[in-house]
């Protein structure tokens, strides 16, 4: 008998075990940390805390993690799902669509796919979902020119008020400090505040030390404070930035990468690029 339900607290153990069996890169304590972290985080009403799996005699044989988050767009709330950590023990493979079946129901909900293994592309652009990103833009930011007279302030996870930002973005950027990522404000001179959000990248493939773009408001203020921000970084031993993006951009120096970098949405809003807040990739780590 196999049926497909929520993942409960009482499973996290079990479900541990198979995603360590599934992703044999990953620790037990990767997936147990992170777990963790998703259950004592906000999840909007009405949605699953982690996802869902499939149960066989009471032992779960696949699973799919869900990680929902409530935004507000434009003045109202939208709800963005990142499905994450897709594995199904081999002997069960063909009850694998009952995962993405009742886990993609929701019409209204934006569901998002950041680390899509090549090989599964196929598959999940039958599944109905669009290419949002193409690849990642690997930038060395020391070498733009510093708007003049702007400061870089870290920013920790106690903090509750923050001069300039927004009460949403102040949340964000504590909430994220305390998952281990840098938040930052970079101050212009003429008064304005820029949030952003990094994390140190793990990469075989690129020499350079690296950190992500996890969050910024737009790209265009990533570019602005570019020049403050790599000589910040770069004091501290990283001298890239890689954010989301689907070319070279010429405001920039660095260069396009397309591998790992793909990223996929399916539902009524497309996601913005240089917004990975929320996702597995903070959540769990790189």
């Amino acid at each position: 008998m196999i049926r497909c339900r929520e993942i409960g607290v009482a499973d996290l153990d079990a479900i541990a075990d198979l995603l360590t069996r599934g992703f044999g890169w990953r620790s037990r304590d990767y997936w147990m940390d992170g777990l963790r972290r998703l259950s004592v985080r906000e999840v909007p009403e009405g949605f699953p805390r982690f996802g869902y799996m499939l149960d066989h005699e009471g032992t779960p044989v696949g699973a799919l993690q869900l990680i929902y988050t409530a935004r507000d767009e434009g003045g109202r709330t939208a709800i963005r799902c990142n499905l994450s950590s897709w594995y199904v023990e081999p002997a069960f493979r063909n009850y694998a669509p009952m995962l993405t079946k009742i886990a993609q129901r929701h019409e209204q909900v934006t569901y998002v796919n950041i680390s899509p293994a090549h090989w599964t592309w196929p598959t999940i652009e039958a599944q109905g979902f669009r290419t949002y990103c193409g690849g990642s833009f690997f930038s060395i930011p020391a070498l733009a020119r510093p708007a003049k007279g702007m400061r870089v302030e870290v920013v920790q996870q106690d903090a509750r008020a923050i001069d300039g930002v927004s009460e949403a973005d102040v949340a964000l950027l504590a909430r994220h400090a305390a998952y281990g990522c840098l938040s930052l404000v970079c101050r212009a001179a003429d008064g304005r505040s820029f949030p952003f959000v990094l994390q140190p990248m793990r990469s075989r493939r690129i020499v350079l030390r690296a950190m992500q773009l996890i969050y910024c408001a737009d790209v265009a203020d990533y570019v602005a404070c570019a020049g403050a921000i790599g000589r910040f970084l770069l004091w501290r031993g990283w001298s890239a930035v890689a954010l989301d993006a689907n070319g070279r951009m010429k405001d920039l120096v660095g260069f396009y990468r397309q591998r790992g970098g793909r990223k996929y949405f399916k539902g009524p809003q497309c996601p913005r690029l240089a917004d990975l807040s929320d996702s597995e990739l903070v959540i769990y780590g790189p």
